[in-house]
């Protein structure tokens, strides 16, 4: 797909002009409509926390709204990019891969300007000075913290703010051709409207969204769930097993064994002070030794001779 060119700080939405669209068959979109479904609702969630962490953080009336959510390569994506404009490096800790997050450069001009008490308004385009610059590094990682809550129903993430940038066509997070998928934010602060961006590794999300566990449930959806899982526990618990006592086996020929009579004794060679096996389904998971209880065969589970005696001295 093809993106158009957008003038710094100013809204330009992908793909709005009316005409057609190029569409690369040898490069068919992979992310299906499940995914796209799951990834809207995460960064629906992201937009609608930041939307309110700027309200309160700068002081002034913001919004914030998903747009679209598009597969590209990395060049692509890069080309579309004004310049200057801030793009923040971020890790996704434990996901392998760099995620890219871009702002323009007059929002977040906008931005300090707000944090410092000031009335918005038309900005400078310059590089920020190191009194500017922890002040967008403590709202970007404010930002992170709401990506993290959006994506909590998926994966838990730990987002880490590496370093910011001023130009795209020096930042070498991946490859020209590897394939992202950037999802585009209408983002109002007080007067200053801008489209940002998150660029996310497809082949980091990718295994994430395949998961079963990524199917954002709702509230009704989840509780249903829990209750579920609860009630097959508890019919698992109560579920009768057959559960069997056995000595150590033998290896015996075919002749002998079709030899065998009545009254013909087999030695089994198991030790005398060797427990026996307790299994359930070929599966050995307890050891015993043979008894009675009254007129009724009985056992009576000891520890596995495997163990130390320093754990047998520790069991009640």
């Amino acid at each position: 797909m093809t993106t158009a060119q957008r003038s710094p700080g100013r809204m330009s939405r992908r793909g709005q002009g009316g005409g057609p669209t190029a569409y690369d068959f040898r490069r068919p979109i992979k992310l299906s409509r499940e995914h796209v479904r799951t990834l809207q609702m995460v960064f629906e969630s992201y937009a609608r926390s930041c939307g309110t962490l700027f309200t309160t953080r700068l002081r002034v009336v913001s919004n914030v709204s998903l747009i679209s959510i598009e597969q590209l390569n990395y060049d692509e994506y890069v080309a579309a990019l004004a310049n200057p404009t801030i793009i923040a490096v971020v890790t996704l800790d434990p996901l392998p891969g760099t995620v890219l997050l871009e702002i323009a450069q007059s929002a977040v001009m906008t931005a300090i300007d707000h944090m410092l008490g000031g009335p918005g308004g038309a900005q400078p385009e310059r590089p920020l000075t190191e009194v500017e610059m922890p002040l967008l590094r403590g709202l970007i990682e404010r930002m992170l913290g709401e990506l993290r809550y959006g994506f909590e129903s998926m994966v838990d993430l730990t987002p880490k703010l590496k370093e910011i940038e001023y130009n795209a066509q020096f930042l070498r997070a991946h490859a020209p051709g590897d394939a992202v998928v950037v999802a585009s934010f209408e983002t109002k602060i007080g007067a200053e409207e801008c489209i940002s961006t998150i660029c996310l590794p497809f082949n980091t999300i990718l295994p994430v969204l395949s998961r079963t566990e990524a199917v954002v449930l709702s509230a009704a959806e989840r509780q249903e769930r829990d209750t579920s899982l609860r009630n097959l526990t508890a019919g698992l618990s109560a579920a009768p097993i057959d559960v069997a006592v056995r000595f150590q086996p033998i290896r015996m020929r075919t002749d002998d064994i079709v030899d065998l009579r009545p009254g013909d004794v087999v030695p089994l060679g198991h030790p005398t002070s060797r427990p026996l096996e307790v299994t359930v389904n070929d599966i050995v998971f307890a050891h015993a030794v043979p008894g009675n209880q009254g007129a009724r065969l009985a056992c009576l589970v000891v520890p596995s001779p495997n163990e130390s005696p320093s754990k047998e001295s520790g069991r009640p």
